[in-house]
């Protein structure tokens, strides 16, 4: 059996070396990321490139239609869209609401936050908010827009006032929106221009709906069964 002595000059162990040695900018001596490091590899590669083309954008940007012209396609598309419509002035929007809500048997509605006092007669607010299960337990709600497109048909809501929280026209069974003229735009593009991007959105383009590997339509499945829309027409 060997033999084993103790070393007589006991010192301190050496420092332990780092399993990755640190990237290590040789010039300046000081620790850099990876990610500055990769970064500045991918600047250097692009250094000579000339710049990017432009793109060039030759869709529609702007509306070529009159206001009825297009009050006239948003109304079609809806329509296609198994939505129900009504025109009206804008001074018998009350009266209208009314009869749409009678027509389809609302009577337990929501009314956002907002929407002008003498729309409804009635209804329960959403304020403060409700929960999931208050929402399905009413038969409808009723909001304004924030804007309409006429090509797709579409309602644009960014839950400014008269609109309630996203959940508010998710939920319900039914939806009635109400649209001004004026706030009809003939394509996508105008829309997005004259939108807030920052703010929160929901584009709505006919009831929710859905279908299976046989093509059948299912309306309502993640959200309202039935949209129904007033176009406020200038008195």
């Amino acid at each position: 059996m060997a033999t084993v002595s103790l070393d007589p000059n006991a010192r301190r162990s050496a420092a332990a070396s780092a399993d990755l040695p640190r990237l290590v900018d040789q010039r300046r001596r000081t620790s850099v990321s990876a990610k500055t490091e990769i970064l500045a590899r991918i600047d250097r590669a692009l250094r000579d490139r000339t710049s990017p083309p432009a793109i060039t954008r030759g869709y529609h940007q702007a509306a070529t239609r009159s206001h009825l012209e297009l009050v006239t396609l948003f109304e079609e598309r809806l329509l296609d869209y198994r939505a129900a419509v009504r025109r009206c002035p804008a001074t018998a929007v009350p009266d209208t609401i009314a009869a749409a809500l009678a027509d389809h048997r609302v009577r337990h509605v929501l009314t956002p936050d907002g929407l002008p006092a003498d729309w409804l007669a009635s209804g329960q607010s959403d304020v403060p908010p409700l929960s999931a299960l208050d929402l399905a337990s009413v038969d409808g709600v009723v909001t304004t827009c924030a804007i309409a497109i006429a090509q797709t048909g579409t309602v644009v809501l960014d839950h400014g006032p008269g609109q309630g929280c996203r959940a508010l026209t998710l939920i319900p069974a039914y939806h009635l929106a109400i649209v001004r003229a004026e706030q009809i735009v003939h394509a996508v593009p105008d829309a997005i221009a004259a939108l807030d991007p920052h703010l929160p959105m929901t584009w709505i383009s006919g009831p929710r709906a859905t279908s299976d590997i046989e093509l059948e339509r299912v309306e309502g499945v993640h959200g309202p069964r039935q949209l129904a829309v007033i176009i406020a027409l200038p008195a």
